[in-house]
Formats: structure tokens, sequence, C-alpha cells
């Protein structure tokens, strides 16, 4: 029986193939932050609130103008074609049954087009090629798809040194799992899109560039407060703190430990969203009292994507959420607004 994420997570490792397995569970180098990430959510205690009376939870935030029934998002993670015979299009549809806003990635493997068609509410996270004669045909296919905001990733100035797929030799991706929507809209051919090495280090500029096609910009990769200002003075309606799960510079700061510094710089101006590490939720509890908006889980959508396709991704979203609900009756907070920096120690 599946009654934790860590459920999904054994039965998910044990369906998937030798090369998926290394995808989705790899880190970066040691796996250092990587398991930082869920160490930092360990090392926060819950202080409760009692007497607080019988209601209800109510798990509803407003994120970027919408009304979300809970603050738990999909964040991006690529290539679901090695995971399951429908990729995207499965976890849009999970996402959707789970009223979860979906992060559809650069790197997705099926056609936007077909994701959007599947998918409820869905963001569109971008990996800028270098050249902007590549760049405007992504932004405008996910701005006419319909995206209801373009996170940009900045963490990926070059690749992490993912050190699993370096020991087995192994550089490409089968076709199932291909960058489908970068060759398609870009030009570039499939190898280039596999090996990373058409996206460069973007800047500023970049976010206000983005910014001009009259959707919310998401800065995804923040560890910083001062990065975090630098985002938000260049046109950012959001930043979300974030260390790639682990799979770029291994030994960064755990995204949890990293939130309060930027929530400090830009909290009160902009959604903090978070990522990295949420695995109970009682992690959800504790992100959002340190001053997160909303959390995104992108390794856990993937587990039950491999065990059970839409289905999977829907169940794995709402365990994760009825533990909010708990976690919030336990904690003797009604709302999301009681959820104070007062509840969490140290």
């Amino acid at each position: 029986m599946r009654v934790s994420l860590q459920d999904w997570a054994v039965e998910a490792l044990d369906r998937m193939d030798e090369q998926a397995r290394d995808y989705v569970a790899e880190p970066a180098m040691d796996g250092r932050t990587l398991a930082d990430n869920e160490a930092a959510f360990a090392r926060r205690r819950v202080r409760p609130h009692v007497l607080a009376g019988d209601a209800d939870p109510d798990t509803s935030r407003t994120v970027l103008g919408r009304n979300w029934v809970h603050p738990v998002f999909v964040a991006p993670t690529a290539r679901h074609g090695l995971l399951h015979a429908d990729g995207e299009v499965a976890t849009a549809r999970g996402a959707r049954r789970a009223d979860a806003t979906m992060t559809v990635s650069t790197s997705s493997s099926r056609p936007l087009g077909d994701v959007a068609s599947a998918a409820g509410p869905w963001w569109f996270q971008l990996y800028l090629p270098r050249e902007h004669r590549h760049r405007e045909p992504l932004v405008a296919a996910a701005v006419e798809a319909g995206a209801e905001a373009l996170v940009l990733t900045a963490d990926l100035a070059t690749r992490g040194r993912r050190e699993a797929a370096l020991r087995r030799g192994r550089t490409g991706f089968p076709t199932a799992a291909a960058a489908v929507n970068l060759a398609a809209l870009t030009g570039l051919e499939v190898d280039q899109v596999d090996e990373v090495g058409h996206v460069g280090p973007v800047g500023p500029d970049d976010v206000a560039w983005l910014a001009g096609y009259g959707l919310p910009v998401v800065v995804k990769g923040i560890l910083r407060g001062d990065d975090a200002r630098r985002a938000v003075d260049a046109g950012a309606a959001a930043v979300q703190v974030s260390n790639h799960g682990g799979r770029q510079l291994d030994g960064a700061i755990a995204s949890l430990d990293a939130l309060e510094d930027v929530v400090a710089a830009v909290g009160a101006e902009v959604p903090v969203l978070l990522d990295g590490g949420i695995r109970r939720g009682v992690d959800v509890l504790v992100a959002l009292a340190l001053g997160a908006t909303a959390v995104g889980v992108g390794r856990p959508v993937l587990w039950g994507l491999a065990v059970d396709g839409a289905d999977g991704v829907a169940a794995v979203l709402d365990l994760l959420v009825d533990e909010l609900d708990h976690v919030m009756r336990l904690a003797g907070v009604p709302d999301l607004s009681g959820i104070g920096r007062d509840l969490v120690v140290p």
C-alpha cells in the first residue's frame, strides 16, 4: 500500500529502466545538495497552537492573480517520455485532476500543444537559447498555447556534472524522450538540444525582454536575496528559490535554507516560490511558515508518473495536499494566513 511519497519512490525506482532511474534520481557530483534539500526540512520543528477550535483548514491562496485550491504546484522536470508512454501529456492530466498548476519544461518530450490541451492552468519553463532567432519562436509558441506565466531558469550557465551518465558514457536520449519542442520550434538539431550546448547564462536584460511578452515572468534558481532583488528590479513578477533539485552546483545551499534571505529581500513585493526537498505535508507547512507563497514538487511527480501515469501524478499531489490538511489541523492553523514564522523553530 502506498501511504507516503517514499512508498511511491520505492515502487517507481524499481519500475524504471537504468537510464530513467539515473536521470530521475541522479544529483550533481556527490549529491550533497540533493541530500541537504531534504535534511533542511528535517532540521526544523513545528510549535503547534492548541485551543484553536475545530474549523476545516482552508488551503487556498492567490498566486499571480489566480486563486489556487492549495499551494502545491508541479515544478518543471524534463523528458517525461522516459517514464511513461504519454509523457508530459499524462503529467498534465494528473496535475489538472489534482488542481495543481503545472510548469511545462522547455525540454518536454511531447509537443507543447498536446500538453497544453491536456493541462489545467500551466506555466512554461524556459531555457533560453543563446541566439534570439532561436528564442523568439519558443516563447511565442508558449504564449499562443495559453501559458499563464513564463518561468526563466537562471542557474544553467553550464550543465551540472552528473556522474552516473558520465560513467556509463551516455550522451543522448531515446527518441521517446527527445526534447521535441526545442527541436521543432528553434530549428536546432536534436543532438544539439540534448547536449544543452545552445543554452547560456541569462541576465537582467533577458528578464526584461521576456516581460515584454505580457505574461508574468518567474525567475527560477534564486538562492540569494540580492539576486532576487535584481530579478524583481528587472521585471520579474515572482521568484523561485531553487537549486535545480541538486542537479547543478553540488555544495549549493539547500533551498529551504536560502528562503528567508530571499523573502527578506522581496517577499512583500512579489510571490516567493520554493522547490527542492518537499516530501511531506509538514514540509509544505514549514516552507510556508518561512515565507514561501507556494511550493513546487518535481521528483515525486515523476514517481507517480512512472508507477501509474496520470492517475499516479494525481495521487501523489493529492497525498501531499491531504497531509498538509492533516498537519494544519494538528498545528492549530485554520488557513494559510495563520502559518507564521513563529510556528517553526529554529
